[in-house]
């Protein structure tokens, strides 16, 4: 049986154009559950377009609210972890990525927006970030566990004495540069841009950074 969301959306759909970015998230909105990334992307395109307004909508609000039946807060968490996904982890989003993955193993809307405030969190680093996508992407747990560990993993952080939040943040910068210096290091070597004296330099200064790490 079909609710009465799902026909306002069907009424909707009459007489629009079938490959209009209007029809296509009328249509994303009806499978909504098992689709929501593709939602996200159209959504993200009528925000940043002001689409809506070609539609007779003042707000973008107005507009997902009266014509797909999705409020605001939901609207927005749609949006945003699209946009964290497009910018963030560009890779799940791969159509390569989607078709091997069934409906019910991709990661809620909801628990990708919290991986994306997982990200902004300046007392997490990037272990504990990995951590976060681990159990969204791999563990595929559910957004309430994911936001409960999440909580945990904060406060744990939050409760280091200054002296191990000093170490903590020293260690995530070395792991950053060691980081880069390798890219550099390859990439550099790939393209032959440096002399193997400055090459071996760089190895050099990942090994007394690695050191440091000890």
């Amino acid at each position: 049986m079909k609710t009465k969301s799902l026909e306002r959306i069907e009424e909707k759909m009459v007489g629009v154009e079938e490959d209009s970015i209007r029809y296509r998230v009328l249509q994303s909105a009806k499978n909504f559950k098992t689709s929501w990334i593709e939602l996200g992307q159209s959504l993200y395109t009528v925000w940043k377009d002001k689409a809506y307004k070609e539609w007779g909508y003042l707000t973008f609000d107005a507009y997902t609210q009266k014509e797909i039946g999705i409020k605001k807060p939901t609207a927005m968490k749609l949006l945003k972890s699209y946009y964290f996904l497009e910018k963030e982890e560009p890779a799940y989003l791969q159509k390569e990525y989607s078709e091997s993955q069934p409906p019910a193993s991709v990661p809620s809307y909801e628990a990708v927006n919290l991986l994306r405030l997982a990200k902004s969190k300046n007392t997490l680093d990037q272990d504990d970030y990995q951590r976060v996508k681990k159990d969204v992407f791999q563990e595929g747990k559910d957004p309430g566990q994911v936001k409960k560990d999440l909580t945990s993993l904060i406060r744990q952080r939050e409760e280091l004495t200054p002296d191990e939040a000093r170490q903590r943040r020293k260690f995530t910068v070395i792991k950053r540069i060691i980081s880069t210096l390798k890219t550099l290091k390859t990439d550099a070597e790939a393209q032959k841009l440096l002399s193997v004296d400055l090459v071996k330099d760089i190895s050099g200064l990942i090994r007394k950074l690695e050191t440091e790490l000890l």
